[in-house]
């Protein structure tokens, strides 16, 4: 299985970051929102991520 880290086309907030890495890792979306919100450089990781993760292909 060749799984790549995707921003989500589904499961978005904001950029679909936090969508693309729970879809990756298998986990809820909101837990991995929970991380980011006490994260203490959180702005700069997501601005980062959501320039640099390729977005999921949409789906019909």
């Amino acid at each position: 299985m060749n799984k790549k880290l995707r921003r989500s086309a589904t499961d978005h907030a904001i950029a679909g970051v936090c969508g693309g890495i729970a879809e990756y890792f298998g986990i809820s979306s909101f837990g991995v929102r929970l991380i980011f919100i006490f994260l203490p450089v959180n702005i700069i990781i997501y601005i980062i991520l959501a320039n640099t993760m390729p977005a999921s292909p949409p789906t019909l």
